[in-house]
């Protein structure tokens, strides 16, 4: 049976591949040619709305009504990125195979379990009047794109995707998409390990900071479960505050981020936005600045029902359709606590177990009206007030205003769990009965004016709660150096900022490498080679710039260690966690020393040879920067866009994780944005993409940002209408169905 479905899966690859064959590589396109495309004629709005642009394709909308900026953000949006949208808009809804053909059946079968977008008719319904408006004016915008724009883009033909209209439900999916949580599945990763004699010690290694490796969560987690996120107080920088964001994502061409400037009677604000979400998630206005990381809120918990009766289990009907294939038709089961995941092929539950999945964002919540009235605050009460109806994804809000205040405030809506129910990886369904109390923003920590002057978030523990707010967090690696090197200066610039969202020191590897080094002892014995290894190792100080050659030779010998010193299982729960390297070292200063020495002078001779390879880290370490289609078979290659040296490790600030290596890899998540606002100045506001702006295949704005990025410069992005108007020099004119045509001019 596997061979047979292997076979298949090899042929369906092949047949896309071949599809893909059939057209030509993306021709380069300049930037002219790319704002020709913009359908500016006959747009839904009552007034013209003016979109300028600067050279990087990034647009600044200014609109004389609200409803017409939320139709203007919708055509930049469905311009820049409309075949990454549709992409996310497949996947919110479990229709991959409609783009890849049966290879995707597996996927989308568990994404109909999970039933991403339950919540959407409750939360239309709920909606207030003028967000409904908002989102409506935003959806028309996007419309106007997919049913005016001359060309589609390069992705169309190649993944059968036809100029299909959106509606206000796609845009609330792609939402509850982005706030998906992986709680559930590192807790199904627990179960697994059940069975293990040190079970308990395994969990813990997990529980302080799991995150699942399942094949789920390269889509679920595909907006990102990290970032950085730090405010400098005016006390600390010459009167005015300072915030800083980098968040973290899995890297990919085009990345997750649309940067954008906006006003109008109701809206100035500039920063970054998710593609299909009508907001600022990043950014300030003309009072504060915001920035945030993800929490790794407890929002979704697991709940057996292996022994409920049948009359539990409701069952569903869904229709797949299937490129080059018949529909299928499948059957999943519903109960009174959620979807049940053992019909998910994707989720290996435990034999003998039946598990449902109970998640918050099953219920309706309205996080686009909270983050617009987050937006417009204007203040540390109002910006508070707007988190109350932000309930998923967990997040730590990150403050500055233009008073020189900072602050930091929990968001999430969290159920009040009792004590025991905490402990259980899978709550019996007799005892599941406390989601009916929530808790809020106003339940969860907040601060405000630290007497130092400096908030970070960095996805550390938070402080202590009456409310369970999570079991798996980062360790405080990120946090604590980002607090180190904002209290060296007593005049932080924005200098400063940009040079420490840069930095790539990590502590954790540092105490490894002493350790690694006392447990080889005195390197005469030892051969030329493993004398070589020992002496990069000393000299090395635990930073990880693309030139470091002590960086590849700690890594190497790292992971040599690691698989001759941890057995199968316990490498696999300390590597499903992001404190792996504390528990390593943990355990090594437990064990007696000389297995710990025997393990360590078995590994370094085949590690001595490796690391005399690979001369620095940049060669071993490696940005590759590929659409997603590079992973097909047979073409993959024309997709690949950029193979670069790279800075930064797993818990490095300038965050490119890694796991464990032995050889050339790619970094497959990090940092991929930079944000910086000065509050004394509004339009002294800096950003960098990991890539850049536009998401057309071939574009010249598509990829020009990674030399900027790179060499650590920014780009400028004034907050002031009049500033854009004389900085943004590429004017174009979205006008009403009675008026005419303004093309772009300079």
């Amino acid at each position: 049976m596997n061979l047979r479905r292997t076979a298949m899966l090899a042929a369906l690859a092949a047949r896309l591949s071949w599809s893909l064959l059939r057209h030509p590589p993306p021709r380069r396109v300049s930037l002219a040619e790319r704002l020709a495309n913009l359908p500016l004629r006959g747009a839904p709005v009552v007034s013209p709305v003016t979109v300028r642009w600067n050279d990087n394709q990034i647009p600044w909308l200014e609109a004389e009504r609200d409803a017409d900026l939320a139709v203007g953000l919708g055509v930049v949006h469905a311009h820049l990125r409309l075949a990454q949208m549709e992409v996310l808009r497949h996947i919110a809804h479990g229709r991959t195979a409609e783009l890849v053909g049966g290879i995707a059946l597996p996927l989308d079968r568990s994404l109909r379990v999970l039933d991403l977008a339950r919540a959407v008719p409750s939360i239309l319904d709920a909606m207030p009047t003028a967000t409904r408006a908002w989102l409506d004016g935003f959806v028309a915008g996007i419309n106007h794109v997919v049913d005016k724009a001359r060309l589609m883009p390069p992705e169309f033909p190649l993944l059968g995707l036809d100029r299909a209209p959106w509606h206000a439900t796609d845009v609330l999916a792609i939402g509850r998409l982005a706030s998906w949580d992986v709680s559930w599945l590192a807790m199904v990763a627990g179960l697994r390990l059940a069975g293990h004699p040190d079970f308990a010690a395994l969990w813990r290694a997990m529980g302080d900071a799991g995150r699942a490796a399942d094949p789920l969560d390269a889509v679920l987690g595909a907006t990102g479960h990290g970032s950085n996120a730090f405010a400098v107080a005016g006390t600390r920088a010459a009167g005015n505050a300072f915030l800083a964001s980098d968040p973290h994502l899995g890297l990919h061409v085009p990345g997750l981020w649309i940067v954008a400037g906006m006003t109008s009677p109701g809206h100035n604000a500039v920063g970054l936005m998710l593609p299909a979400l009508p907001f600022v998630a990043i950014g300030r206005n003309r009072w504060i600045a915001w920035g945030g990381t993800n929490l790794h809120a407890l929002s979704s918990e697991l709940i057996d029902v292996t022994d409920e009766p049948a009359s539990s289990f409701a069952p569903r009907a869904a229709i797949i359709r299937v490129r080059w294939g018949r529909p299928e038709t499948i059957t999943v089961r519903e109960t009174a606590f959620g979807p049940v995941l053992n019909d998910a092929p994707l989720i290996a539950i435990p034999t003998g177990r039946t598990l449902a999945l109970r998640w918050v964002g099953h219920r309706p919540s309205d996080e686009l009206g909270a983050m617009l009235a987050l937006n417009r605050a204007r203040d540390w009460v109002t910006f508070r007030a707007a988190l109350e109806g932000f309930a998923v994804p967990g997040q730590t809000f990150v403050y500055a205003d233009a008073a020189g205040r900072v602050g930091r405030a929990i968001a999430a809506h969290l159920p009040r769990r009792k004590p025991e129910a905490s402990m259980n990886l899978a709550t019996p369904a007799r005892e599941a009965d406390y989601w009916d109390a929530f808790a809020t923003a106003r339940d969860l920590p907040q601060s405000i004016d630290p007497p130092d002057g400096i908030v970070v978030s960095a996805n550390e523990p938070p402080p202590r709660s009456e409310i369970l707010i999570g079991l798996f967090f980062s360790p405080t690696t990120r946090a604590e150096r980002l607090r180190e090197l904002l209290d060296v200066a007593t005049a932080l610039t924005a200098a400063d900022l940009a040079r420490i969202q840069r930095d790539d020191l990590m502590a954790s590897s540092r105490e490894l490498k002493s350790a690694l080094l006392a447990a080889i002892g005195d390197p005469a014995g030892l051969g030329k080679t493993e004398r070589s290894l020992v002496a990069r190792l000393a000299a090395w100080d635990g930073s990880y710039p693309v030139e470091s050659t002590g960086a590849p030779a700690f890594e190497i010998l790292l992971a040599r260690f690691a698989r001759g010193f941890l057995d199968e299982v316990r490498l696999a729960a300390y590597r499903s966690g992001w404190r792996f390297r504390q528990r390593l070292l943990a355990d090594m200063r437990e064990a007696p020393p000389g297995i710990v020495a025997g393990t360590i002078l078995r590994a370094l001779p085949d590690a001595a040879r490796r690391a005399a390879r690979t001369p620095t880290w940049g060669a071993m370490h490696r940005l590759r920067l590929a659409h997603p289609l590079s992973r097909l078979p047979l073409v993959g290659r024309r997709w690949a866009m950029a193979d670069l040296p790279s800075p930064g490790s797993d818990e490095t600030v300038a965050k490119a994780a890694h796991g464990l290596v032995e050889a050339r890899h790619s970094v497959n998540y990090g940092a991929n944005a930079r944000w910086i606002s000065d509050l004394a100045d509004a339009d002294a506001n800096e950003v960098v993409l990991l890539g850049g702006q536009d998401g057309w295949l071939g574009s010249d704005t598509l990829l020009d940002q990674v030399a900027l990025w790179r060499s650590g410069r920014l780009v400028r992005i004034p907050l002031r209408p009049e500033t854009a108007a004389t900085s943004f020099p590429h004017v174009t004119v979205l006008t009403p169905p009675d008026q005419g045509l303004r093309r772009c001019s300079t």
